[in-house]
């Protein structure tokens, strides 16, 4: 497994996160949930969890998953609340948790600037530890057709610029950060502004695209998947053939397929075969702009063994297996209840966060802006 570089960048973004660590363990001591603690300290798992006052009277209580997970390992198993992010990857990184989860920019950063690893990632509905970035289109779009053509001299990438983007939001993974560091980074988009600056996105975006490019705030129309595929759907300012939609490859069949929303089918699109995904044949997996990982399991290879990482794996493993595989009906219920996943997917580090990182680290200011996130 490869032991990631650290920059004089990343450096500085880690010196940061260790300035927040005195508030990230005030935010843990204060948290009013208590759980039990391990009678055998010497014989202790401890989970770092971002626990909630309502977990005293819930199925989510955490607790539940740790007194399984005990019985698979044969150890006591404790759980050690945080209250964000931050506190998670401290924990772990000083070794006052042995486990934790954490989302995938989270996750990202932990990689890089303190060597955390992943061990397991929760499954998206499909069973996948991922989605895809895609890019929505009209099937009659001179990008679809680009993406379609044998001809190596069609690319379905140069031909973007200028049409009307439809966003998921400012930031968001599949819907901004990946096809924009993907573009970025081979070249179809130059960086206007201050490349450590997380405010050049948007310039940027505005600067190849168009200035009538959708980048919604919370809560309006266009917002998240659902918000961009209707931007492009409804292409207010211009025909469909103008417009293209990013984000995740299930959104048609999620929002237009068996029971489509009211306006999947206005304007140029009469079917979901009207929409085309388009794929970057260029790279071997096929996976577009890249992955958004699922929430990953991680953990500090200075306090966890090899040994002990494989029982975590195994029982995970176990825990997710299906009924018909002679899985426990009541381990997926609790995977469920607390997780809001049907089970983990055992990967490592490289393989679940190595495509992300690759896509995003030349997006402007993107270390800063994890850094301030997360802190």
């Amino acid at each position: 497994m490869r032991t990631p570089t650290v920059s004089t960048q990343k450096l500085q973004v880690l010196c940061i996160l260790t300035v927040f660590v005195a508030a990230s363990f005030a935010g843990c001591l204060s948290n009013t949930v208590s759980f039990p603690k391990c009678e055998d300290k010497d014989n202790c798992l401890t989970i770092a969890f971002e626990a909630k006052e309502e977990y005293k009277n819930t199925e989510e209580n955490p607790q539940e998953f740790a007194d399984r997970l005990s019985d698979l390992i044969g150890m006591d198993v404790e759980i050690y609340p945080v209250t964000g992010a931050a506190g998670m990857i401290e924990a772990l990184r000083f070794g006052h948790a042995d486990i934790g989860f954490l989302d995938g920019g989270a996750a990202w950063l932990s990689w890089q600037t303190a060597g955390l690893q992943v061990m397991a990632a929760e499954q998206k509905a499909d069973g996948r530890a991922y989605y895809n970035a895609i890019a929505w289109v009209h099937k009659d779009s001179d990008m679809a057709q680009a993406d379609m053509d044998d001809d190596p001299d069609t690319d379905p990438y140069a031909l973007m610029a200028g049409k009307t983007s439809c966003h998921t939001s400012a930031l968001g993974s599949s819907g901004m950060l990946l096809p924009m560091g993907f573009m970025i980074t081979n070249e179809y988009i130059e960086v206007v502004g201050d490349p450590d600056e997380i405010d050049s996105l948007t310039d940027t975006v505005r600067n190849h695209f168009s200035e009538d490019s959708s980048i919604p705030n919370s809560g309006t129309k266009y917002h998240k998947y659902q918000g961009s595929l209707r931007c492009l759907a409804e292409h207010e300012g211009g025909t469909a053939n103008d417009y293209i939609s990013f984000a995740k490859d299930p959104t048609v069949p999620d929002y237009c397929g068996e029971d489509p929303q009211d306006w999947c089918f206005e304007g140029g699109f009469a079917s979901t075969s009207d929409f085309h995904g388009i794929n970057y044949t260029g790279i071997e997996n096929g996976e577009g702009f890249g992955r958004a990982p699922s929430h990953p399991v991680m953990y500090n290879p200075e306090y966890l063994s090899a040994e002990q990482v494989t029982l975590l794996t195994d029982a995970f493993a176990l825990m997710s297996k299906q009924v018909t595989d002679g899985g426990s009906q009541s381990d997926l219920d609790i995977l469920d209840a607390v997780f809001n996943t049907p089970g983990f997917t055992i990967i490592g580090t490289e393989d679940h966060l190595g495509t992300y990182g690759t896509h995003i680290e030349n997006v402007p200011g993107i270390q800063a802006y994890f850094a301030e996130k997360y802190d």
